[in-house]
């Protein structure tokens, strides 16, 4: 289980006070127009044919004119000063002056930092940020027409309104972003040692790698002149499909054959999904785990919520799977049949599965329990049966007493009593059987030829909303490398651009993070002392890796780790499937075997962090440590506000509803006393009840289902912030960046908020609301700033404005 950053790691106007020179309230009271004049007197003055007005010498018609325009100038700064302490009183807040800005565009006067670095990243900064939005006018004195950006309305569109614009989405993209961006950049760097020649690589593993990458590139074309030979030549592997002619016999058919087949041959999920992990409760050992699974699309919901958008998305997987079935050989009326089978048996699956957001209590979802007794809870196959054939691979034994932990109990058991109604028939074998192939197929369709990609497209496009073509198949190809083969391409990637000295700078930078999120914790009144202290423990044993894991830099190392695999440059199908049996083969290696707590579980490119509980273990890998997130030669307002707040977001994952469950050693325990954790819960009601506001396509946040990385978000904004003033303290404020007239208090706001930059489509966003467990970026930015009270100071923002609300939530 980890705690990933983005799956892909998103206020009324702030209101600026004006001091006036005001004349002293004395000299307006003793001003008098013309002193022994009676009240009939004043009349005939303003009287333009007034006699007496004829009779003053012009010394005294000048002298009278001035003082008429004095007693109105004085009259009118009477009202202005009136209404201003009206203003004033109502709002009760203090005049706050603004900074002076000067010609030159910066504060107060100072000599901005014109090095390289701090002129580029100021023109970072300012690209991503919203036009004018530097030097807001106060609120309500913009010029008529105009809406400026204001910090205290939207800080997302007040830093992040320009990105869209200057950053356009590549092709085939429809999510855009800073984490995407500099992971393009980082395939280039890939690219450019995999396009040379394989001999000048400096391992048979990085070999590898370049032969991976050639045989998706189909330079040969190998892949189109095979066209749908590959997958009609597994469908005779795996037993036969009904819609085509590839041998299936219903008679000798069994679910427990399929299953074996599919799960244990191929490593691909089917009606269930299981794996070797970390003991939840011990996690110095591997034990084996089940958890629910089985649906093409990418939650229940999908199938359940018969809305408009949910049935396009359903109708045009159907067609898709149609098409596939057709180009695999099957007659096109036939085929559809058969594939609304396979749909009306996944919804039924879809009913019984278990909503996410229901699935956040770690000691409700483990249930260990041993093989006999899951054949009791589930008697739908022969559990021991089924894992003897999968240790089989690496030569291992188990027994019916063999623990497992079941992560899905409910699930299991009501699965067993839907497979047990299609059992008794041969038609409904026949959709088991058609529904478990189609789980082989729709993995491994994307290795096929063009046509099938092709039959991808309508529904990758009712998805994510995706219609501008498909990414430069190299990118595409880059990326699927480093799924498969991410330490390979990591020691490519370490070797080219990973300097040592960002590795020890991130370890400083982690350790001040850990230290203010610790210093924090004497103000949190509702931990108590005990809890506090095992708190603190917690916090201090969480293991960092930071840049890459150290056998990448061995060749003999990194060669072992993929000894076992074969690959070759002219065969992609094939490749995927030596590598899916690969990845099974390690993983089941694992059974009885000591955990490794320095593992990895990331490819050191990636652009992206993760905390692992059972672990207790931070990760950082060495594509994120570069800018926009940090780099050595930007002030350090912008790397804090940036890869602070990634490693304070980590951290804090350690705290949040699931990972407070593990204690200092990764292990699923009650550790914290009970008054607390019920303190600790009404804490995240707020949370979850703030992000269920938030509406985006009219569609809400689910609260529950993105409370982890809300309150990691929240907590981690905080902690690097206060890492930061630590830091700076006694020390000057720094030159500030050329042409942006903010403080660097400010500026490490603007760095946090464009880590978030992005944009999306409708589709993707609406799938994000509901799969993923990451609020969409604008309010991952809007939400835990809203909760800070040192952003609201910062940028004065006055209380009840949208990025300053009275209620505001907190937990770490």
């Amino acid at each position: 289980m980890w705690r990933v950053l983005s799956d892909s790691v998103f206020s009324p106007q702030m209101t600026r006070y004006t001091n006036a020179d005001f004349a002293d309230d004395d000299s307006v009271n003793s001003v008098q127009l013309n002193e022994g004049i009676s009240s009939s007197a004043t009349h005939i003055r303003y009287h333009a044919g007034s006699s007496i007005w004829k009779l003053r010498s012009p010394l005294e018609k000048v002298l009278l004119l001035l003082v008429a325009i004095l007693l109105f100038t004085i009259f009118i700064l009477a009202i202005v000063l009136h209404i201003t302490e009206h203003k004033l009183q109502e709002s009760k807040q203090p005049i706050v002056q603004p900074p002076t800005i000067y010609p030159n565009g910066n504060l107060s006067g100072s000599v901005p930092c014109l090095t390289a670095a701090c002129v580029h990243a100021a023109d970072g900064v300012l690209r991503s940020m919203s036009s004018g939005a530097v030097g807001v006018p106060a609120e309500g004195t913009a010029p008529p027409g105009t809406i400026p950006p204001s910090p205290c309305d939207d800080f997302y569109e007040y830093a992040c309104g320009g990105w869209a614009k200057n950053n356009p989405p590549p092709t085939g993209k429809t999510t855009w972003g800073t984490f995407m961006r500099l992971e393009q950049e980082n395939q280039m760097v890939i690219v450019r040692i995999l396009e040379q020649p394989i001999d000048t690589l400096k391992s048979k593993a990085e070999q590898k790698a370049k032969m991976y990458y050639e045989s998706c590139l189909d330079t040969n074309d190998t892949v189109e002149q095979l066209g749908a030979t590959p997958m009609q030549e597994l469908l005779i592997k795996l037993g036969g499909w009904n819609i085509t002619n590839s041998g299936f016999n219903i008679d000798s058919w069994t679910l427990q054959n399929i299953t074996q087949t599919v799960q244990n041959r191929y490593n691909i999920g089917g009606l269930f999904s299981y794996a070797v992990g970390e003991d939840d409760r011990n996690s110095t050992r591997h034990v084996l785990q089940i958890d629910q699974n089985g649906l093409t699309l990418p939650t229940r919901d999908y199938y359940l919520n018969k809305t408009i958008e949910h049935q396009r998305v359903v109708n045009a997987c159907l067609e898709y799977m149609v098409k596939v079935g057709v180009l695999l050989g099957g007659e096109a009326n036939s085929t559809r049949k058969q594939m609304e089978d396979v749909m009306d048996f996944e919804t039924r699956l879809a009913n019984i599965t278990i909503p996410n957001e229901l699935r956040r209590d770690e000691e409700q979802l483990y249930n260990l329990m041993t093989i006999q007794e899951l054949q009791e809870l589930a008697p739908f196959i022969d559990w021991r049966m089924f894992f003897e054939d999968a240790m089989r691979i690496v030569k291992k034994k188990i027994d019916k007493k063999e623990p497992v932990v079941v992560y899905a109990p409910d699930y299991l058991k009501n699965l067993t009593g839907l497979i047990k109604e299609y059992n008794n028939t041969r038609t409904g074998r026949t959709i088991l059987n058609n529904y478990m192939v189609w789980q082989a197929i729709r993995v491994f369709t994307v290795c096929l030829s063009k046509a099938f990609r092709d039959a991808y497209k309508g529904f990758r496009i009712a998805l994510t909303g995706s219609e501008s073509g498909e990414e430069p198949q190299w990118r595409y190809c880059i990326q699927d490398t480093n799924s498969v083969l991410g330490f390979a391409i990591g020691a490519i990637f370490v070797r080219e651009v990973f300097h040592q000295d960002s590795k020890i700078q991130a370890e400083e930078m982690i350790n001040n993070v850990r230290n203010a999120f610790k210093k924090n914790f004497k103000n949190l009144k509702w931990m108590d002392e005990e809890t506090r202290q095992v708190a603190i423990a917690k916090a201090d044993a969480i293991s960092d890796m930071i840049g890459y894991p150290d056998f990448i830099k061995d060749t003999d190392q990194l060669d072992e780790r993929f000894e076992s695999l074969t690959v070759r440059n002219d065969s992609y199908f094939e490749n995927n499937i030596q590598i899916s049996q690969y990845n099974l083969r390690k993983n089941l290696e694992k059974i009885n075997e000591p955990v490794n707590k320095t593992s990895w579980s990331m490819p050191p490119s990636t652009v992206n962090a993760y905390y692992t509980p059972t672990k207790n273990q931070m990760v950082f890998p060495a594509g994120i440590l570069q800018a926009p997130f940090y780099s050595p030669s930007h002030p350090a307002a912008l790397n804090y506000g940036a890869m602070g707040v990634v490693m304070g977001h980590e951290l804090t994952h350690a705290f949040d509803d699931q990972g407070r469950q593990f204690d200092r050693h990764g292990n699923l325990k009650h550790w914290w006393k009970n008054e607390t954790v019920e303190r600790f819960k009404d804490r995240t009601k707020c949370v979850v009840e703030q992000y269920n506001k938030y509406e985006i396509n009219g569609k809400h946040i689910n609260g529950n289902q993105t409370l982890g990385e809300n309150i990691a978000d929240n907590g981690g904004l905080k902690a690097a912030y206060h890492a930061y003033l630590e830091l700076m303290k006694d020390k000057p404020e720094p030159p500030p960046l050329p042409g942006i007239p903010l403080t660097h208090k400010q500026l490490f706001f603007v760095a946090f908020a464009q880590v978030w930059c992005s944009a999306v489509t409708k589709e993707a966003t609406n799938l994000q609301i509901e799969k993923d467990s990451h609020s969409p970026a604008q309010y991952r930015v809007i939400g835990a700033l809203s909760n800070l009270k040192e952003f609201s100071q910062e940028f004065s923002c006055r209380p009840g404005s949208k990025m300053n609300p009275q209620k505001k939530c907190e937990v770490w």
